[in-house]
C-alpha cells in the first residue's frame, strides 16, 4: 500500500495523469518522472514526433505505454477529444498537470491584439476549458490538480506584458478553484517557475547569443545564483500531486531559486 510508504510521492504509482504541453520542456519531463513513478499516462502535445519521443522515454525506463492525445488545446473540439479518450482509455482520471503554455515578447506599445489573444487563449482559455472537462471526473477520484504558472504571475517584468498577465490569471484561478472544490476534496496547486532551461525562450524569439546572455543573467536574478533544470520542477508537480501533498490546495509554489524573494538593493 502506497500509503504505508514512509515517501508518499510513490501514491502516484496506479494514478492516472493527463498531462499536457508533455512534448516539450516541463511538460515532458514531468511525464518522465511520473512514469518512473508508476502513473498511467495521458500524454497531451502539438508535435506528434516529439510526443512520440517522451513516450519512448516513458516505456524506456519500464512504464507502461502511454495514451497520446495530441492536438492543439485552444480548438474546442480538441480539448473535448482528449478527455473523452483519456476517460474511454482509463476509466478514470486521478491527475491534472496543466503544463502547455508559450511566451511571447511584447510590451504594451508592441503587443497587438492578435498576440494578446494568442497568448491568453492557450496559456489561460484552454487550461480553463480543458479543467473544467476534468473536473467532475476528478472529483470521483478525490484527485487532484497542478497547474503551471510562472514567478512573472507574481513578479512584474517589462517586454512579456501578456504573458505576465497570463500567469497572474493562472495563479487567481489556481487559488479560485483550489476553494470551490475543496468542498470535493480535490485539491489544485501551481507551480510557478523561475528561468528554467527549456526551448520556450528561444521559440519566444532569443537567438542563441541572446538566449546564453539571458541565461548568464539568471546567475544574477535568482538568488540560488544559477538557472533551474526542468527535472526541478517536475519534482515539485510530482509532490503536490501526490499524497505527500494532501493537506495543501490554493498554493502557487515557486520553484525560483529564490527569484521571488528578491528586490533591488
Amino acid at each position: 500500500m502506497a500509503s504505508d510508504d514512509a515517501f508518499k510521492v510513490s501514491s502516484l504509482k496506479g494514478k492516472v495523469a493527463l498531462i499536457t504541453g508533455a512534448s516539450s520542456g516541463i511538460g515532458a519531463g514531468t511525464s518522465v518522472l511520473f512514469a518512473k513513478l508508476g502513473a498511467l499516462l495521458a500524454l497531451n502535445g502539438r508535435d506528434v514526433e516529439n510526443l512520440n519521443k517522451v513516450a519512448k522515454q516513458c516505456t524506456d525506463c519500464g512504464a507502461a505505454e502511454p495514451l497520446l492525445v495530441p492536438g492543439d488545446l485552444t480548438d474546442e473540439e480538441t480539448v473535448k477529444k482528449t478527455v473523452d479518450q483519456t476517460i474511454a482509455h482509463f476509466g478514470r482520471l486521478d491527475v491534472l498537470v496543466n503544463s502547455a503554455g508559450i511566451l511571447a515578447m511584447g510590451s504594451i506599445e508592441t503587443t497587438d491584439l492578435a498576440q494578446y489573444d494568442k497568448i491568453m487563449n492557450i496559456n489561460v482559455r484552454s487550461v480553463y476549458h480543458l479543467t473544467q472537462l476534468c473536473v467532475p471526473h476528478l472529483i470521483k477520484t478525490k484527485g487532484s490538480i497542478v497547474n503551471v504558472s510562472s514567478v512573472n504571475g507574481q513578479r512584474s517584468f517589462p517586454g512579456v506584458l501578456a504573458y505576465c498577465m497570463s500567469k497572474s490569471a493562472i495563479d487567481q484561478f489556481t487559488r479560485c478553484t483550489a476553494l470551490e472544490l475543496a468542498c470535493k476534496q480535490v485539491r489544485v496547486n501551481s507551480v510557478c517557475p523561475g528561468v528554467i532551461i527549456t526551448d520556450v525562450h528561444k521559440r519566444a524569439g532569443l537567438d542563441e547569443e541572446q538566449y546564453a546572455q539571458f541565461l548568464a543573467k539568471s546567475k544574477q536574478t535568482h538568488a540560488l545564483g544559477r538557472p533551474g533544470e526542468v527535472e526541478e520542477v517536475a519534482q515539485s508537480i510530482a509532490f503536490l500531486a501526490s499524497d505527500a501533498a494532501s493537506f495543501i490546495t490554493g498554493v502557487n509554489l515557486p520553484i525560483d531559486g529564490g527569484r521571488h524573494a528578491m528586490c533591488p538593493r
